[in-house]
């Protein structure tokens, strides 16, 4: 009776952002994570244990999603390929059916949405809106909201509508101001957290035992009998997921095992398409079947080829430019092919060639340089290597970089010394924790890792006890019993 009172819901990119607030400042991976939260916990596959297909779907769509995140955080990003997605989308106390599909008797409905924002929070306001997910909580975040007139949405209501607590009493919905009032008042500390949730982790991590020495088995069997340097995942599939990508290239090894030792030496990737990476690893894409990994692993000595030409270019410019070293770096730079690397390459190559730009054969050796298509200005990474766009002007990237060299090399040094720190707090943490391993995810740089290590070593012990625990930017319990922790954890209680 009262389903013509629920407040209309838009759909609509370029009307997503709510009426009466201007973003002063881009999100962070981190506040991206946290905003995400409610729709993590409507879609997260192990609320479809008893649904696989649904569950599977959801993994999939999550890791997609994972890897345009990821690309929007890089440096140099300047656009990205539409996403279309699918989740099913689990009942919870924010969700409504509003101008989507009904709950099926099993409590999820289906939702499809297709991606081309092109900073995280329209990403995050737009994935929101699409799963009919409450923003209040975005709105009321005060360190990145102003209150400020939006002039370029085309319509919106005078003001934001607030029910009347007997419409939450009457209709048995929930009331997101009451909601994030509760939420505020208590925020989890690193102690509350663990006593909650260690034994869960710990049931989850040995039920997941059994796969992970099936998994270790499979990767040396595989390497071995392709002779490969390595097999690795680029996302953060759960362990039976791996193990069930191992068991298909099994099959294939069986079917034509000649074809695929044609990767002998190669490291091998699972990730989200078919090819050769810039860094010259074969990607096995998940979603492809069988047939296109074949004609993948036929074509390896083209792109062997291709790769020799590659490192003769790198070592062009290389020359030219001082002796600096070009490199690719993938947690910093946007995924690229082989061939669209030596594409950006050979441009970069030939504009040099072009402006005969002066520089002395060893005044640059020692240092490193990344290439990217979508800057117009050099800059200095505070890890210590250049970053170069292709269309910059030569004289100015001349200048540029012997002017900065020496910060540069001073840069290098601090960020070996970080490593160097980092390593070994990892591993007085291991000891100190009695942990079976400690990890970061790869949006957790060196600095924050210190951190949080650091303090970790200096609270008092919990009970974690060949546990297995990754630094990321939120608290969660992975499907296999990883437990991961935010790097700025709190560890006394939230002022109420």
């Amino acid at each position: 009776m009262f389903r013509h009172l629920r407040p209309l819901r838009r759909f609509c990119p370029e009307q997503i952002r709510p009426h009466g607030f201007h973003y002063s400042r881009a999100l962070s991976g981190a506040e991206a994570a946290t905003a995400l939260r409610p729709f993590y916990f409507a879609v997260h596959p192990d609320f479809f244990g008893q649904h696989p297909r649904e569950r599977e779907v959801n993994e999939n769509s999550l890791k997609r999603l994972s890897v345009y995140l990821e690309n929007l955080q890089k440096p140099g990003f300047k656009s990205l390929k539409p996403t279309q997605l699918t989740f099913y989308v689990r009942e919870t106390d924010q969700t409504s059916s509003d101008g989507q599909e009904p709950f099926s008797s099993s409590g999820f409905r289906a939702v499809k949405f297709t991606l081309h924002t092109r900073d995280l929070l329209s990403t995050v306001l737009y994935i929101l809106n699409s799963c009919s997910l409450s923003v209040e909580h975005i709105q009321s975040s005060n360190t990145n909201v102003h209150s400020q007139p939006l002039r370029e949405a085309k319509w919106t209501p005078d003001r934001p509508i607030k029910w009347n607590k007997s419409y939450y009493s009457f209709t048995g919905f929930k009331d997101p101001a009451e909601a994030l009032e509760q939420v505020s008042r208590k925020e989890a500390t690193l102690t509350s957290w663990l006593d909650n949730n260690v034994k869960i982790a710990g049931k989850k991590l040995k039920n997941s035992l059994p796969l992970r020495k099936e998994l270790a088995r499979l990767k040396d069997e595989l390497s071995n009998l392709l002779q490969l340097s390595d097999i690795r995942w680029q996302r953060s599939w759960g362990v039976a997921h791996r193990c069930s990508q191992l068991h298909s290239l099994g099959r294939l090894a069986q079917q034509n095992l000649e074809t695929l030792q044609k990767a002998k030496g190669c490291t091998l990737i699972f990730t989200d398409r078919s090819g050769v990476s810039a860094m010259g690893h074969v990607m096995l894409g998940t979603m492809d079947v069988h047939h296109h990994w074949t004609k993948l692993f036929e074509r390896l000595p083209s792109y062997f080829d291709l790769w020799r030409k590659l490192t003769l270019l790198e070592d062009r410019i290389s020359r030219l430019l001082g002796g600096i070293q070009v490199v690719y770096i993938e947690e910093l730079q946007p995924a690229l092919t082989l061939e669209e690397y030596y594409s950006l390459l050979d441009a970069f190559c030939s504009r040099l060639l072009e402006s005969r730009v002066p520089l002395h054969p060893q005044s640059l050796r020692g240092l490193q340089m990344t290439l990217s298509s979508d800057r117009y200005a050099p800059s200095l990474h505070e890890r210590g290597h250049f970053n170069i766009p292709m269309l910059g002007d030569p004289a100015n990237l001349q200048w540029f970089m012997l002017s900065r060299a020496q910060q540069a090399r001073e840069n290098v040094q601090r960020r070996e010394q970080l490593k160097a720190t980092e390593d070994r707090l990892i591993q007085a943490s291991v000891r100190k924790l009695a942990l079976e391993k400690l990890y970061k995810e790869p949006s957790i740089s060196s600095r924050q890792m210190v951190a949080c290590c650091e303090r970790l070593t200096t609270r008092p012990r919990p009970a974690l006890d060949s546990m297995r625990l990754c630094v990321s930017h939120f608290y969660s319990v992975l499907q296999d019993g990883d437990l991961c922790i935010p790097w700025d954890w709190k560890d006394t209680e939230a002022v109420k």
